[in-house]
């Protein structure tokens, strides 16, 4: 009895485990306020980013620090704490290239948009490939962009925003059935109230699915 209930806490642990990770993706989802314009597309040209330590604009591939030889008598340790270190400086520059690119995409800028998340180091990152689908496709090219929200539901099949913006396309291709289906896995994970379901039952005409 006593293995036997704490398999049944396992269990609940895990679904409440999840349920809170699917709510939090649906936040993190939740793009309803478009982003503020900055130096980056208000003084910036050619694609450049407003640096905002340098006061200047700089190229997207000019966000990372150049990179350094290691020091001689370095430890392990030593080795293991720049890694985190160099971890945590990646994504904060993979951050502020996202943030531009999505500053890009809103002024109509896709072809600055997609050289910004090019430079990011993660390219498998959930959020760069969605964006790269997004852009791809408002650039013309709806194929090559359904890869990429395919590639970023692989990595995360509960972003929905990925979701959202496949929707979309599938809309544009006619597939208003397979469009039907993601926002239904939308609400199924949790983002009923979120923009990503939203916006793709708007683009359905309003339309709710009810399987």
């Amino acid at each position: 009895m006593t293995m036997l209930r704490h398999t049944m806490l396992l269990s609940f642990c895990a679904a409440v485990s999840f349920t809170a990770l699917s709510a939090a993706r649906a936040a993190d989802s939740d793009t309803t306020t478009p982003p503020v314009a900055t130096e980056t597309t208000t003084t910036c040209t050619d694609g450049k980013i407003w640096n905002e330590e340098k006061k200047e604009c700089v190229a997207p591939e000019d966000m990372k620090p150049a990179e350094t030889t290691p020091a001689e008598g370095t430890t392990p340790a030593d080795d293991k704490a720049k890694t985190e270190e160099q971890k945590k400086t990646e994504r904060e520059i993979d951050d502020k290239l996202y943030t531009a690119a999505r500053e890009f995409a809103y002024a109509g800028q896709h072809e600055n948009a997609l050289r910004a998340l090019r430079a990011a180091y993660n390219q498998e990152d959930p959020r760069i490939l969605n964006y790269m689908g997004y852009n791809t496709r408002k650039l013309g090219n709806i194929k090559l962009g359904m890869t990429y929200y395919k590639r970023a539901l692989q990595k995360d099949e509960n972003y929905i925003l990925a979701r959202s913006y496949m929707g979309q396309a599938l809309i544009d291709q006619g597939d208003i059935e397979g469009a039907r289906v993601q926002l239904v896995e939308i609400r199924d994970r949790g983002g009923e109230n979120t923009w990503a379901y939203r916006a793709l039952l708007q683009s359905l005409g309003g339309e709710r699915t009810t399987y």
